[in-house]
């Protein structure tokens, strides 16, 4: 039987590696992630001949006046002085107003960016500032071997990033709740080793109709601080107490935080938004997506638990859509008009007006 690693256990590990700030061959790069890289790395990079290219998404290009001839992303040539300062400081926007002139950026054109792309995805999926430095090597796969680096090949890494994970039932077991004695706990386990997702059920609803459903992405700040900078732990409550009052519901509480950036660069558009910033924009200036969630992740467990139809509490209309494309009927949208305050106004107004929410 073999023990090595499968092409989903190495992405898995590249993951990681990345996050630690050890550079992954994928296809012919190797790939260092631009927040993580240190001094050591960034010399033995160099002296590997052929040039660096420092790859950002074409969100992050657009503040810097950096042009992505690529079309989602731009390759820049890294300059012969360049110290991991000077490569994090285009990656990470925290001083962009008061260091305006990090360019002139010479950007790339011609040549495939596909390996670079899927770079960018897989430090996306790390949860780290989507920006990457990558280097052409020969003979990459005896290259890692003797460097002890993980490879994945080209096509392993885009084929993952593109059709999200299979989740897999853990465990479940009675939880009873404030809202109800008839709670119940399923965690969810994704293939690729990411973080797990949880599923509260109320009550026995019967899978031949429609469930009230939510699918709430966890909120560190909102959900277990009580931050008044969104309204995502009014609308959890809220969401529960009304499968209390009718008896019946699941609610997914999928591990998407910031809108599937993660906590900390969350936390780094918080600070964005102190500057003047606006939830959108902040995200764009990090370099990514309005909305970086996966929301097949919830079509998967609905389906593993039994559902194909839901009556779905949610102010997006967006998140409707999304679960239609993916084999769940939505019979009703349930609005969740809760948590509104002075300090969110603002969050609330530009989700409505650049992300179509309905409050």
């Amino acid at each position: 039987m073999p023990l090595g690693p499968d092409s989903t256990e190495r992405l898995a590990r590249a993951r990681g590696d990345l996050r630690m700030g050890v550079p992954v061959v994928i296809g012919p790069l190797l790939v260092a992630a631009a927040e993580t890289l240190t001094p050591d790395r960034l010399a033995a990079l160099r002296i590997l001949g052929g040039d660096p290219v420092l790859a950002i998404t074409a969100r992050r290009a657009e503040t810097l006046k950096a042009r992505p001839y690529d079309g989602d992303i731009a390759r820049l040539r890294l300059p012969p002085d360049a110290s991991p300062d000077w490569v994090r400081a285009v990656a990470e926007p925290a001083d962009d107003l008061a260091t305006p002139l990090l360019g002139p950026f010479v950007a790339l054109r011609g040549g495939d960016a596909a390996g670079h792309r899927a770079a960018i995805g897989l430090v996306k999926s790390a949860h780290l500032l989507p920006a990457v430095l990558a280097v052409e090597i020969a003979a990459p796969e005896d290259f890692a071997a003797r460097n002890g680096l993980t490879c994945v090949t080209l096509a392993e890494a885009t084929a993952a990033l593109s059709r999200g994970s299979a989740v897999t039932e853990v465990v479940s077991a009675r939880v009873p709740l404030a809202v109800s004695r008839a709670g119940r706990v399923h965690v969810f386990r994704p293939a690729d080793g990411s973080e797990e997702h949880y599923a509260v059920e109320i009550g026995s609803p019967p899978r031949s109709a429609p469930v009230l459903a939510r699918l709430h992405s966890a909120c560190f700040t909102g959900d277990l601080l009580g931050s008044l900078k969104c309204d995502c732990g009014a609308q959890l409550n809220a969401a529960l107490a009304q499968m209390g009052r009718e008896g019946a519901g699941v609610l997914l509480y999928l591990s998407q935080e910031g809108r599937g950036i993660g906590l900390a660069n969350k936390m780094r558009a918080y600070s964005l938004q102190d500057q003047g910033f606006d939830t959108v924009e902040a995200n764009h200036r990090l370099g990514f997506e309005d909305d970086e969630r996966d929301f097949r992740i919830g079509a998967s467990i609905l389906r593993e638990m039994g559902f194909s139809s839901v009556r779905l509490m949610t102010n997006n209309p967006a998140k409707m859509d999304m679960m239609r494309g993916n084999g769940i009927a939505v019979t009703a949208r349930v609005p969740l008009k809760v948590g509104h305050t002075a300090e969110n106004a603002r969050y609330l107004a530009t989700k409505a007006e650049k992300s179509g929410h309905l409050f």
